[in-house]
């Protein structure tokens, strides 16, 4: 193809030495506000998979009325749809930036999964475990609080690995709306220099080395869980 391959370029988004001292390069910045739009998105998706979830436990017919809606409609509507959905519709209501539109859009979308995890995971203790509860006269929140969950987390840790991962990777659609996280930061990149191969394999090799850092994370934290069970 006659391309004229760049690599040296490369390293200077990472780090570069000037003669003010070292300074973090956009790559790295990049990747830093993916990883905060992930980890935040996470936890209020873990928020909102636990509500679910409980809610569809619950005896309440209209509370699993709701958590089948919610389920449904996320599930069945397109990331990039709901994107779009919580940045020009809902983001002037509330008057969300694009930073907390993609949070939250990402937090829902994953909410819907994990709620779904939450409730396998909950639905695999024993029925022994809850007799047990009520007769030493606990209530239901008693129950989930001190038996329940603590024993679900060794089935829900793998999948719930799964959706972290998904979580990472499904952050770079937020690039559509210009939030300035790795993907956004590589097309900039590449405006700029015309680098396409270069950078584009580069931010998949940083996505691949922060997923797999993860994996490797939670495989030693489920031995560790295996043994202390």
């Amino acid at each position: 193809m006659g391309y004229n391959w760049q690599w040296y370029r490369v390293p200077q988004y990472f780090y570069s030495l000037t003669d003010e001292g070292f300074a973090w390069g956009e790559i790295v910045i990049g990747l830093v506000k993916t990883l905060e739009l992930s980890i935040l998105a996470f936890c209020l998706a873990a928020l909102i998979g636990l509500s679910v979830a409980l809610l569809r436990q619950s005896t309440l017919t209209v509370g699993k009325a709701l958590a089948v809606m919610f389920l449904e409609l996320v599930r069945n509507m397109p990331l990039l749809v709901l994107l779009y959905l919580f940045y020009y519709v809902l983001g002037p209501v509330f008057d969300l930036d694009r930073f907390w539109a993609s949070i939250l859009c990402l937090a829902f979308y994953h909410g819907a999964m994990v709620s779904e995890i939450f409730r396998a995971g909950i639905n695999a203790i024993p029925r022994g475990q809850w007799e047990g509860a009520r007769s030493m006269g606990l209530s239901s929140a008693q129950t989930y609080r001190f038996i329940i969950l603590p024993q679900s987390v060794r089935f829900m840790l793998p999948p719930l690995t799964g959706e972290a991962v998904n979580m990472i990777k499904s952050s770079a659609i937020v690039s559509v709306i210009a939030v300035a996280e790795l993907t956004t930061i590589g097309r900039n990149i590449i405006s700029d220099t015309y680098m396409s191969f270069e950078i584009w394999f580069t931010i998949a090799i940083v996505y691949l080395v922060v997923t797999l850092i993860l994996s490797i994370g939670v495989s030693f934290l489920e031995k560790r869980l295996a043994v202390s069970y």
